[in-house]
């Protein structure tokens, strides 16, 4: 009985395959490898390289491994590119999620954690944002994930399929031991641009927008541990294990700062001082995400470890020291 992590060598997937193997669960990774890396999986995980929507390889794995759950990752999650190529996110993470579905139907895999995202949300109507709220995105990203997870429900009531979809927040964070965390090539994340400036590898940051309605004009964002989001797939799946239904959680600290806010925290975590300008705000880009997590505290019995925002730029400078030019050093 394994569990397949799919995205397992990216940020969120690699701490969760960690998670995983730390609480002695069996693993298996598939991972393409287009943005994520090999070194940051757990030497514990089985690895299998391929694409999810290459079915052939879906079935090679399924048919190797003795699946009986999954967690999927695997998806395109940048903003702005999705805005510029929306069919490129469509058919990645769309068409990705219908060929990873029609496998486990074949296969008569049941269970599926979703890494979902507050982009299907939009602008929020109200903050903090609930998962009963209007559902309307203002990117293609966050429309790609919505219809992943619209799949997902009718896959459930055709073919039995449960489901838990996971709505986070900002991640941010790594292993506290610095052992593994976020490399992205290239960097579209604050804290690990932030953290660039702070190790001379950029001259400033640009904080795209200072005219939003918050309080100090810029972005507004719900901050979360990536140890405490792992936590909560292991949580998720244990929930599904235990017979319970399909469901949507939020995830997040239910706090927010703003990028000003993180620009000063990081300079006091790094003792550095990181220059900044203000550029124009970037289309489809809501000004205020904070997310109301109550449920997966009650249902999932959720309890993140990691909520202050220094312990998580903390974790993430261990990382970068590390790692100054991420995996490859």
């Amino acid at each position: 009985m394994s569990i397949l992590v799919l995205g397992g060598a990216g940020y969120v997937g690699s701490h969760t395959v960690d998670h995983l193997c730390d609480n002695d669960y069996d693993v298996v990774v598939a991972d393409n490898l287009e943005t994520g890396h090999k070194e940051a999986i757990n030497n514990k995980a089985k690895f299998y390289q391929g694409d999810i929507r290459d079915k052939v390889f879906l079935n090679r794995v399924f048919q190797e491994e003795n699946i009986t759950d999954v967690i999927h990752f695997a998806a395109f999650s940048i903003v702005p590119e999705s805005m510029k190529d929306p069919l490129k996110y469509f058919d990645n993470n769309v068409a990705g999620m219908i060929s990873l579905l029609e496998v486990m139907r074949d296969f008569d895999v049941k269970r599926i954690i979703f890494s979902s995202t507050a982009a299907t949300y939009g602008e929020p109507k109200q903050i903090p944002i609930k998962e009963s709220d209007p559902t309307e995105p203002t990117n293609p990203y966050g429309e790609s994930k919505l219809a992943m997870e619209k799949i997902m429900k009718w896959s459930d009531i055709a073919y039995g399929i449960k489901f838990v979809a996971l709505r986070y927040f900002n991640v941010a964070g790594a292993k506290e031991d610095g052992s593994i965390g976020e490399d992205h090539g290239p960097e579209t994340h604050l804290i690990p641009i932030i953290l660039q400036v702070a190790a001379g590898q950029r001259d400033e940051i640009t904080i795209f927008g200072d005219d939003y309605d918050t309080k100090d004009g810029t972005n507004v964002r719900d901050y979360v541990h990536v140890m405490d989001l792992a936590s909560a797939h292991r949580l998720a799946m244990e929930y599904l294990i235990d017979g319970n239904n399909s469901k949507i959680f939020n995830l997040g600290s239910q706090n927010g700062f703003s990028n000003k806010e993180i620009l000063e925290a990081a300079g006091k975590v790094t003792g550095m001082d990181i220059k900044s300008n203000i550029g124009d705000r970037r289309p489809g880009d809501p000004s205020t995400l904070i997310a109301d997590s109550i449920n997966a505290r009650k249902i999932l019995g959720w309890q993140p470890q990691n909520e202050n925002i220094e312990k998580i730029i903390q974790d993430a400078w261990n990382f970068k020291s590390k790692h100054i030019n991420g995996f490859s050093s």
